[in-house]
């Protein structure tokens, strides 16, 4: 029945559209057609009978093939493209065939440079492609988001301070060799999973829902495996944490508080809206004392000073800022600087409020004393911890949960595998304690790690299982050098 309905689409729309190109042959189309793209949706369907030629090629070349040979000088292993352009889609669930092969980057050759895949597109990865030798190594960096973010600045991108684009500095840019060399790419994908043995990662494509494209799977080898894939927000698992509020780490996080304050401040002022409404719509609720949570409390202050007062004159007494935090805010800085900070923000309108929240609703946070907080705004930075990513995968983890690794930044259990930033942590048996989650940690580990890799690469290293023996110089020490919160500039 199927394919009756593959042969009736084929003939119908072939016979209705004559003016359509006829490339007979394979060979036509690979010369005169566009060059194939680099990785394609695998073929996923695996019919247990072959179709009739005739079924397929009905008034002309209804399919297309590009042959898996087309595809081996990129380094894939098989062929990832096959269109039916004039047939309709088929659920998989009417077939049944052999498991899935999925395209992959194979493992280099003997002469050719080492391949080192990083993981990640923050502070820690961004740091090590930056410094990466490619005359040593071929580069793959694997991320759902092709830029980095300069973090310290996302607060003031969200009240319109800064532009987005001021924070964001495309990957390609910081390592050009992504986008040039003939061996190095960026993948756009998220990893799902890795084979320490045979030294491949297992990726699956990023959509944002919107594309027809749907999001299929490869595997990418590696002489050396950087995993940088950083943290998650910590929830706690407080109820209604996902689904309600706001986080502050992306680029995408802060368009999405830009539009939701703006949207309350407009709604605000429409006729009909009662004061209670208008005062629960104008409250910008921060859970969280850390740095992050201090700056937008600052930022939003700024906002309400600046920009509310002279453009949302009708609505201006009523909007409001409250900081919530468990103990005192910032409490890694020195005493004197909590004190100048709480100074500061309560001059300025925040309101500080000590409590625990317990539950989250779409309108109203509760407390842990039984009391209820209306808001229109929810932002939480109660800090972070590790990703699902992290936790599923079978090595060795630190306190915390993070990824276990020596002074070198090595993961003992994998050999050729490092791990850094925000996803790592040092063994209890190293005996340094587990560093904190900042942007100078990760930076710092970055500059380390890369540097150690251009020693290791020039004693001939660099390729899978041969660096055992080489010395890799003194451990990774760090030294902090101070902190820095910004409370706003009233």
């Amino acid at each position: 029945m199927a394919l009756a309905r593959i042969a009736r689409n084929s003939y119908r729309r072939s016979s209705g559209s004559s003016s359509r190109p006829n490339y007979s042959t394979e060979k036509d189309l690979l010369c005169e057609g566009p060059p194939a793209p680099r990785i394609q949706p695998p073929i996923t369907a695996n019919l247990s009978k072959p179709l009739p030629q005739t079924s397929m090629m009905t008034g002309g070349s209804s399919s297309t093939f590009i042959p898996s040979t087309n595809f081996w000088s990129r380094g894939l292993k098989t062929s990832p493209l096959a269109r039916f352009g004039q047939a309709e889609r088929v659920p998989l669930e009417e077939y049944e065939g052999p498991p899935t092969k999925y395209p992959t980057l194979e493992a280099t050759k003997p002469g050719e440079k080492p391949r080192v895949v990083v993981l990640g597109s923050g502070w820690a990865a961004c740091r090590f492609l930056k410094g990466i030798d490619t005359r040593l190594y071929d580069v793959v960096c694997i991320s759902p988001r092709n830029h980095m973010v300069f973090t310290p600045l996302l607060a003031s991108t969200c009240v319109g301070t800064l532009e987005f684009r001021s924070v964001a500095e495309p990957v390609s840019q910081i390592q050009v060799a992504l986008a040039k060399d003939p061996n190095s790419y960026f993948f756009l994908a998220s990893c799902t999973g890795l084979d320490t043995d045979k030294h491949e990662v297992y990726c699956e494509t990023v959509s944002d829902g919107k594309l027809s494209e749907e999001p299929y799977r490869f595997k990418v080898a590696y002489d050396k495996l950087v995993i940088a894939s950083g943290s998650e927000p910590l929830t706690f698992g407080i109820k209604g944490v996902k689904e309600h509020a706001f986080f502050l780490r992306e680029v995408s996080h802060a368009q999405e508080i830009r539009k939701k304050l703006l949207l309350n401040l407009m709604l605000s002022q429409n006729p009909g809206i009662s004061e209670e409404e208008k005062e629960r719509l104008l409250h910008c609720v921060v859970i969280g004392g850390g740095p992050t949570g201090v700056e937008f409390s600052g930022e939003l202050s700024d906002f309400i000073t600046r920009d509310v007062r002279q453009r949302y004159a009708h609505v201006k007494n009523y909007i409001r800022v409250t900081l919530i935090e468990a103990n005192e805010i910032l409490s890694s800085f020195d005493v004197g600087l909590r004190q100048y900070a709480t100074k500061h923000l309560t001059k300025y309108g925040v309101r500080l409020v000590r409590g625990v929240v317990k539950e989250v609703h779409s309108d109203k946070i509760v407390l842990s004393d039984g009391s209820d907080v209306p808001y229109g705004l929810l932002v939480w930075s109660t800090g972070v911890g590790p990703s699902e990513f992290v936790k599923s995968l079978n090595l060795p983890k630190s306190p915390g949960g993070r990824i276990g690794v020596d002074e070198w930044l090595r993961v003992p259990a994998a050999e050729d595998v490092f791990a850094l930033g925000d996803c790592a942590g040092f063994l209890e048996q190293v005996g340094k304690p587990v560093l904190p989650a900042l942007a100078q940690v990760a930076e710092r580990q970055g500059k380390f790690l890369v540097e150690l890799f251009n020693r290791i690469a020039k004693q001939e290293a660099g390729k899978a299982f041969s660096a055992k023996e080489v010395p890799l110089g003194d451990p990774f020490v760090y030294k902090h050098l101070g902190s820095m919160a910004s409370v706003g500039d009233s």
